[in-house]
This record gives structure tokens, sequence and C-alpha cells, in this order.
């Protein structure tokens, strides 16, 4: 599976995006696909999941209420919308599949497969 990120770009404080993770290949209704972003000089953070089955879905405590995950299974992408953004949310943002292993869906080390990654800059 490949994973293809976008969406990002430059916004004001309290504007919004909607970050994009298109996957080729299949994935499957037991999978997970998760939203991690790593700011200049910090390491890569949790953000959000959710089960490709719609379930599972969680946030961190830094967004919830502001994001919110979702998924199109019909064209196999995941989606990311970032409301009221702020400048701390600077950073790039990464998709990631879990393969249905269930286990450490928080950390980068529970994921299989990884996007490149797409930038997301708040200004103040």
């Amino acid at each position: 599976v490949q994973l293809q990120a976008s969406g990002g770009g430059l916004v004001q404080a309290g504007e919004s995006l909607r970050l994009s993770c298109a996957a080729s290949g299949r994935i499957f209704s037991n999978y997970v696909m998760g939203w991690f972003r790593q700011a200049p000089g910090k390491e890569r953070e949790f953000v959000a999941r959710i089960g490709w089955n719609g379930g599972n879905i969680y946030y961190a405590d830094s967004v919830a209420g502001r994001f919110t995950i979702s998924r199109d299974i019909a064209k196999n992408t995941g989606y990311l919308q970032m409301n009221s953004l702020k400048p701390e949310d600077t950073a790039i943002y990464y998709c990631a599949l879990n393969r249905g292993r269930y286990i450490s869906l928080g950390l980068t080390t529970g994921y299989d497969y990884w996007g490149q990654g797409t930038q997301v800059t708040v200004s103040s």
C-alpha cells in the first residue's frame, strides 16, 4: 500500500484546511488510518486515528473539538478536517496505516505504511 498526503498550505490562525490521504492498494476493513505531525525540532506526534470500518476514532487532546478525521471507502481516501487552526498546529502532517494489529495506535511504531507528509503552516 502506498499513501499520498496532500492539502497542506499556509493559512492564518482561525482558518481551516482539509488534508487528504489517498491510498493505492487494498485497504481492509480492520485497518486503522492515523494522522501524525512533526514540528521542527520535535518528535512526530499522534493527532488522530480512524478504523477503516468507521469506528475506533480517537483524537489527541490538543486537537479534539477542532479536527475531524474521516474516510471515504469508495475513494480509498482518508481525510483530516482541521478547523480553528492555531500557530502551534504548524508541522508536517503524515498519514499512516496500521494493518489491523490494534496495538500502539498512538505511536509511530504502530503503523506499517506512511505517506510522504504535507506541510501545514499557520501564521498568527
